[in-house]
């Protein structure tokens, strides 16, 4: 699949987390948001958690909804058949790699701190979850070459 930019893109995505609360519906929303017309894109979780009002806040923030979004573990998903995973904490990466043993899918484990952990004010933690979705975004805008062709 080509995108935007003429970049070769997977035809399907999953993203996957501890909660799928936090990490996975931010950096689906991020791809959703960037290449939503070009790949299918989900998230789900090695367990599923509540959906975390601070990254809805973050991701608001930005002009990307997530607020509807419903929390899912991997083994929820009613469509297993996905190019790419990429897992963002140890627990997701390790339950992805026992599901699909038999399968031909590439996964990529992009470790991404949890901005849960972080304690404090309400605006330092709104700092490290911003941290977080910049980080995925821009991981996300480069391993996917998000960037306009140059005219040069």
């Amino acid at each position: 699949m080509r995108g935007p930019h003429g970049e070769e893109l997977p035809g399907a995505v999953l993203f996957a987390c501890t909660l799928n609360a936090v990490r996975s519906p931010m950096a689906a929303a991020i791809m959703r948001h960037l290449f939503g017309r070009f790949v299918y894109v989900e998230s789900a979780g090695a367990r599923a958690g509540e959906l975390d009002p601070l990254a809805v806040a973050v991701m608001e923030e930005v002009g990307i909804e997530i607020g509807k979004h419903k929390p899912k573990r991997l083994e929820d998903l009613e469509d297993g058949s996905f190019d790419l995973v990429v897992t963002l904490s140890p627990e997701a990466q390790h339950k992805a790699v026992e599901m699909t043993r038999t399968t031909a899918v590439v996964i990529e484990y992009w470790p991404t701190m949890d901005p849960t952990a972080v304690e404090g004010s309400r605006e330092q933690r709104l700092a490290a979850y911003r941290a977080v979705r910049d980080t995925l975004q821009s991981r996300i805008e480069r391993r996917f070459d998000a960037r306009p062709a140059s005219d040069t």
